[in-house]
């Protein structure tokens, strides 16, 4: 874990210059907390199962899946996959799904938990799915 000393009245440009030094676990985590503040301004009063569900929604696959899952999908684009790489790629596609569903599962969850459909918290809360590759 990384540890920042940070002036209060930091420009804005010079703290993102400040993120960017992070390593990737570090900016996933912070990336994850940011969301999470966001979410917790636009409705203050987030339950403690709220959170703790926001926290597992946005909680997403790591960075070097991710990019595994793009260099295999480019190379089954150009038709150059190994045998064992598409084995690979049929499981981490199988990943990425059960991921998607997860986050599917949560954010019903939330919805329940606010009385209302999942539409309108995707619609409220501006919900996007993950783009994986």
């Amino acid at each position: 874990m990384s540890t920042l000393h940070i002036n209060k009245n930091l420009p804005f440009n010079d703290l993102l210059k400040v993120i960017a030094g992070l390593n990737t676990n570090d900016l996933e985590k912070l990336a994850s907390e940011v969301i999470l503040l966001r979410a917790q301004r636009k409705s203050p009063s987030l339950s403690k199962k709220e959170t703790e569900l926001f926290l597992k929604l946005n909680a997403g696959l790591p960075l070097r899946i991710r990019k595994r899952f793009a260099e295999l999908n480019q190379k089954r684009k150009t038709e150059t996959l190994t045998p064992a790489e598409h084995k690979e790629l049929i499981n981490l596609t199988e990943r990425i799904e059960k991921s998607n569903a997860d986050r599917i599962f949560y954010m019903s969850k939330i919805a329940n938990l606010r009385g209302i459909s999942l539409l309108e918290l995707m619609e409220k809360s501006e919900f996007l799915p993950i783009a994986h590759g």
